[in-house]
Parts: C-alpha cells; structure tokens; sequence
C-alpha cells in the first residue's frame, strides 16, 4: 500500500485522502481506516505531508538519501548501524534509535557526516525498521498485578533488551518460577513502550540444575532436542557400513591410522597416518569421517544440519550438529571397526610443501584411540607409554618431524600466532563452577592442528585449481584504521615498526610479537593484533587466509561439528562423478556460507555469555578478597584487571580516588595529583567488589601497592575540561574514518574448597597473570 500511495502521489503531485481511496480501491470503511492508519504513519515518518488545502503530498525531506543497514544496540541505549563491509557503522544517538531493537533491518537517513580531522564519525537517524530479528525470547516470569489483562512480563537475558516483555494470558496456571519462551506479536511503540508475546514452551523453572545455562542457550534459538522426524531419520541409519559401501573407495584398512583427541571426546572424525617415502619425502594422510555419505542432501538431517550449522560447545555441555546416533555412531572414527571416511594424502617434503597430493573416498580401520596426553607423554619419552603403544611409536615420532616441518614453513611465509591463553571452567553436577583451570596446548595438541591445516589448504588449492565453485574460509586483510592504533600503541613500548597500516606485511607484524616475547605485555599485545584482524568467514569467493598467509583455504576437517566440511565432502563426492553439477553447486553455496557464518558467530556470543556468566558465578564466594592482576585494557571510563584464572573485571573510573586523565594514543590513565598510571600489562592490586552472575559483570577496587607506577607529568595542569573527560555514563562514540558519501575528510586521506585458588592470585610477584582471548577469532 505505501508503494501504491507514493506511486500514485509522484504521478499526481498530490491527492485528497477520497481520491487516493478510490484509485486505490480503498473505499470500504474498513479499508478506508487501513489507508488512514497509513497515511498517519507516513507523516510520522516524515515521507509525507499535508498542504495548506488538505492535500497529501510526499514531503520534499524525503528527497534526502535513506541508507538501509542492520542495527546494532548497545545496553546503554544507544547505538550502530552496519550499511556493508566497506562503510564504517554510523552512530545512532539514544533519542534516534526509534524504537528499533537490537539485529534489526532499518532505514537511515545520515543527521551529521564523519569528520576525520576532528576524529568524529558519522550520525544517523532511524526513520524506520523494515524488520525485526528478535521473534522469539527467554526469561523468568514476573507476576504483575498492576496489568491484569497479561499473565506477567519477562525480562529477556540480552542486557540491549531494556523493555518488559509481557505475556498474554495461557491456559495454564502460572506461579511465576518458570523460565519462558516466548513469540513476540507486538514490539514497542510510542503508545506502548513493551513488548506483548505468547508463550511457546515452558523452559524450566528457576530453581532446575543447569537452567541458567539452558536459558542463554534458548533465547538465541539454539535449542539441544532434535524433531522427530530428524531422530527418525537418523535411526534408519545402520550401525555399521556394508560391503556394498565399500564400492569404488580406496581402502587403506592396512595402513597403521590412528586418532588423537581429547580425553573427553566422543566424536572422533578426524584420523591421521604417515609413512617416510624413499626420497626422504612424508606421506601424511588426513582422513575424515564420511558425514555426507550418510547425511544426504535435501534430507531432514540435511536441513537440521544447515539450520544450525555448528555445534555449540559452552561449559557443561554441546549442543550438537548432528544426532548422537551418527556423530558418537558411525560417524565417529572409533578404533578396529571398518569406517568410511574422505581422506587427503599427501605427498610433503623437507621444506614443508605439498608436491603431491590425493583427495578421494576411503575406508579405513583405526588401531588406537589416543589422547592428546598420551601422544605428548610418548614425545616426551615416557617409557611405560612408548611400551604400552609401540606399533605406533615410530609413526608418532615421524609425526613430530614433519609437524615441526609444517610449522616453520608456515611461520617463514608469514602465518600469525594467535594462540592465547583460555580457561576452562570446572563445574558439579548441579552445574555450578567450583574451578577454573587455563587449558594446556603441548606438541601433540599443535600437531593434529598442523595436519588439518594442511589437509584444509590441500583440498581448497585442488577445487581452485580445477576453477570450480567452491566454499572457501577466508581471512581478508586488516583495515588501515585498525592497523594504525595496533602500531601506534606498539611504539609505545619502543617497538620499531616497519611499514605502514597500508602496506605492513605479516613478517612485520611478526617483528612485533619477536620483539616483545617474554615481556609482560606480550600477551597483552597479541590479544590487541588479534583485535586489529577481521573476523574469519565463509564465502564462494577465494580471498585467502591473512592470518595463516594461505592462499586458498577451506574446512575438510570437521563435518560432524561444521556444516562447511560437510558441503565440501559432498562436492569432493559429486564433482568426482560429474562436474555437470557446478551449476548447482554455484547456486546454493553463497546461502550455505552466508548462514554458516551467522551461525557461527551465534555460537560465539553463545559461549562468551555462558562463559562470562559462569566466571561471575565462580568468584561471588570471593566478594570483599585482595588480589594480583595485571591490566589487561585500558579504556575511557576505567581499566579492565585479569586474574591468573583469566577471570577479568572493571576498575570504572568514578571509583577510583581522584581524576584519572585519559590517554587515546598510549591507552593510558594518569592520576592528576598522584601521577600514577595505569597501563596495559602492568601489575595491579585490587579488591572484588562485586560479581554479578545475571549480567556476568565482575567489579574491582584499585588498591594503592609497591606495584604503582608514578610519572611526572608534562604539563602541571590539565587543559581538558575534567567534565567532558569523565565518563558520561551513556558510552562513547568509537571515533572511526568513514569513506564515501557519509566522510567529510578535511585534511587527511586515510566457597569452600577454594583455598587453593585463593593462595594462588593472592601471590604477590606471581608471573602468570595473563589475559584470556576474548573475541579470539577461529581459523
């Protein structure tokens, strides 16, 4: 109707409210009102307007350009709109956002272009939401009786969801412990600032073990229970191949295969063998589990799989991809039973590079289920597990060469090492965290990495080669701006950099990390270049892998887990029968790589909040403890401190005991009558304040200790007006260039049982206070 009304206005110049409905056939009284509801709204919107004779016109404002672009809120209200990958978010102003909720698909008009010489980026204002992404949501009940005509409200676990939601009245009798899903019908408006939803399902109640994890997980629509029709499907499945499949694989059941995973692992897809040729050369094969065989496409398994595209690992338990009936099955690699798996075997030689290479069907039968421990025990020379496993000890140590191999040819061509810290969370049965222990990385950790790296960079090389359309896993280059700050703080510490933000190489960036390795701050400085890197995606397109220095790159490795690898075995599959099927092919993937990457950066966000949540939930029984920390962040309105356990929390800095001046070039603060500073990497003594498990905020008090650092200040007093330095409360504008018709660019171009814990941070001088790596971006 819109479309017909401004059509009909531009041919017209303007009509009475009679003729529009005549032309529009809207004559009945109840169309007549549905054209009157929208003409109010489009003057609301300013897209019309009334002449001095009562005519409606399409107003003149509208002339002005509208952008479309998904919005992004931010719990204190305000927020950023995404137009596409080449223009920097516009910033929406708290009184702009319109209503608008977090993901939503809106339309723009531009308030205030960006302008670099005074490092303001560009404003805009919501005019409309074209559609909204939140369908569904979770939360507590709320009895109300101050709204009779609904059950209660809910408030939903996403803090950039500040409106109640309120629930229409069910059918069953509520007592205000259950933790609801809900489908919103109605969003905020003016006349009503809540939502109005009905109730989809009864989650659990409050009190339930592991409901909190489950309500986190529920209210992004990541649900563990699969449809029937799906289990149906998978129980059809057999528990074991047939003969008849074994038809036109290579078998290489006498090869002497193996896994190594985790202790803990139940879905063991991938399984490696090697064998040292007579030209000094390695033969390495990497064989995955055959999903696509069993999980064919089209089929409900099929389309459970790409809806959810990934497994989900938070900390008690996964939310899995597939059924268990075929991941932990069939599927799974398991030791002296017949599998069907696709392999890459390669030729390697002494410098690291594939010269020869192989990508087909196999079948294969596995010897051991090894762990990474045991595998590292071995490396290490532990004589009981060299005896216990020592068919495949020569193979393990040939393994360790040719890893050792891989890695420096990876690192001389200018792959970056991401390789932070994590923690693991330890929880009871009941699901609370009793422990948090950093995860161990050892040589055999790293060497399966090696493998399907090169198994991964092998089968995208081959399908490029063959110029056929194929799903890549990219890593495009750094942007400029990102680069400059990452430098600029760098040289902070003396580092010389070579190159520029345009035109710096990833053996320069290298330099950096060489530099600073065993300082302090390296870890720190790691976490800010992994910031500074775009986040990896999928797409048809081949851009390579910056942060590898791989020209082609592709996911083989892990089709129970991913839905990426288990389209690139079924093209492995059919392009080996016919490559009249490109054309399909070409149709569907640029959906499959678009959906996976959402889906992936969904479980992301899923296992920070469950993890951030979790961590507040372990240190509520320190409230009121001292601690050592090391700065791991420093930003306008305070400091982020890490403990050893990697747990991280505030300093705000209207807690701190005089006024503490920002530094945006050195991220630094500095007491104005003190002289302390507070910089990123250096040692702190704190107090928990607060840990809040709801919000997964932790909070921290500076405590003056030998660890300060004092500095004379350049200049006797502060020039800033200390208002408009302290933090307002409501964010800060990310102060960004911006390019095309929204830049302005004037003069540049470019409890108990925890002793144990506690002995450990509370140790002054302790060495292992480290950052953990937040955001870290998968390869």
């Amino acid at each position: 109707m819109k479309e017909e009304i401004l059509s009909y206005l531009r041919e017209k110049k303007e009509a009475s409210m009679d003729e529009l409905a005549q032309r529009l056939g809207k004559e009945k009284a109840k169309d007549f009102r549905n054209l009157v509801q929208m003409i109010s709204e489009m003057e609301r919107k300013r897209q019309l307007t009334f002449s001095n004779a009562g005519k409606i016109q399409i107003r003149k404002e509208k002339q002005k350009l509208t952008l479309k672009g998904t919005f992004h809120a931010h719990k204190n209200g305000f927020g950023f709109v995404t137009l596409n990958e080449e223009e920097d978010d516009l910033f929406i102003g708290r009184n702009d956002v319109n209503y608008a909720i977090d993901g939503d698909r809106v339309e723009v008009i531009i308030t205030k272009v960006a302008d670099r010489s005074r490092g303001i980026s560009a404003e805009a204002k919501i005019i409309d939401v074209l559609e909204h992404s939140l369908k569904t949501a979770v939360g507590q009940l709320i009895l109300d009786e101050e709204k009779p005509k609904y059950a209660g409200y809910i408030r939903s676990k996403n803090q950039k969801i500040s409106q109640p939601i309120y629930i229409k009245k069910p059918a069953l009798v509520l007592d205000g412990t259950e933790i609801l899903k809900v489908e919103i019908d109605k969003y905020p408006t003016k006349k009503h600032d809540f939502f109005v939803a009905t109730i989809l399902d009864v989650v659990g109640h409050k009190d339930d073990p592991g409901i909190d994890v489950l309500e986190v997980l529920e209210s992004m629509d990541i649900v563990s229970e699969f449809p029937e029709r799906v289990l149906k499907e998978a129980s059809a499945i057999p528990d074991m191949p047939s003969k008849k499949d074994f038809e036109g694989r290579l078998d290489l059941r006498n090869e002497i295969t193996f896994t190594i995973d985790g202790a803990d692992a139940k879905d063991l897809d991938d399984a490696v063998h090697i064998k040292k040729l007579s030209n000094g050369h390695f033969e390495l094969g990497v064989h995955i589990a055959d999903v696509s065989y069993y999980v064919q496409e089209g089929s409900e398994l099929d389309k459970e799989a790409l809806n959810r595209a990934t497994s989900v690992y938070v900390t008690d338990r996964v939310v899995p991809m597939l059924p268990e009936r075929l991941s932990n099955g069939i599927c799974s690699l398991n030791p002296n039973v017949d599998r069907l798996t696709q392999s890459a075997i390669m030729e390697i030689d002494q410098k690291g590079r594939v010269v020869k290479h192989t990508v087909t069907q196999t079948v294969i039968k596995t010897t051991f289920r090894m762990t990474y421990s045991d595998v590292n025990d071995i490396i290490t020379g532990d004589k009981e597990k060299r005896a216990a496993f020592k068919t495949i000890v020569p193979s393990i140590e040939q393994m360790t060469e040719l890893h050792a191999i891989l890695e420096t040819m990876r690192f001389k061509r200018g792959a970056l090492n991401f390789d932070t810290k994590e923690a693991k969370i330890l929880v009871n049965k009941t699901g609370r965290p009793v422990d948090i222990i950093l995860r161990q990385r050892g040589v055999a950790e790293r060497m399966i990495e090696s493998f399907m790296l090169v198994a991964n960079e092998t089968v995208a090389e081959h399908f490029a080669r063959l110029n056929l359309p194929f799903l890549y896993r990219i890593h495009e280059e750094p942007k400029a701006e990102k680069v400059q700050k990452f430098i600029d703080y760098a040289s902070t510490f003396g580092v010389r950099v070579y190159g520029t933000a345009n035109s710096i190489s990833q053996s320069a960036l290298q330099d950096i990390m060489k530099a600073v390795h065993g300082q302090p701050y390296e870890e720190v400085l790691s976490m800010m270049l992994l910031r500074s890197m775009q986040q990896a995606r999928y797409s048809e397109y081949n851009h390579g892998h910056y942060g590898l220095a791989a020209e082609f790159y592709t996911h083989f490795t892990s089709p129970i887990r991913r839905y990426p690898d288990l389209l690139v075995h079924r093209m492995v599959r059919d392009y080996g029968r016919s490559k009249e099927i490109a054309e399909h092919f070409e149709q569907v993937i640029p959906d499959i790589a678009s959906q996976s990457s959402s889906r992936e950066r969904r479980a992301i966000e899923a296992e920070r909040e469950v993890e951030a949540m979790k961590k507040a939930e372990f240190m509520e029984e320190f409230v009121g403890e001292e601690f050592d920390g090391i700065v791991s962040s420093v930003v306008k309105f305070g400091l982020f401190v890490e403990l050893s356990n990697t747990v991280e929390g505030l300093i705000h800095v209207a807690n701190l005991p005089e006024f503490f001046r920002y530094n945006e070039r050195n991220l630094t603060l500095q007491g104005e009558k003190s002289g302390v500073v507070f910089r990123i990497g250096q040692r702190i003594r704190i107090k928990l304040v607060r840990s809040d498990k709801a919000t997964g905020e932790i909070d921290f008090e500076y405590l003056p200790s030998e660890y300060d650092v004092i500095e004379k200040k350049k200049h006797s007093k502060f020039k800033q007006d200390r208002r408009q330095q302290s933090y307002r409360g409501d964010g800060e504008r990310k102060s960004k260039p911006s390019k095309g018709i929204i830049s302005r660019d004037k003069k540049s171009k470019k409890g108990k049982g925890k002793k144990p814990f506690y002995k450990e941070v509370t140790k002054k001088g302790s060495k292992n206070g480290k950052r953990r790596g937040k955001g870290r971006r998968s390869k």
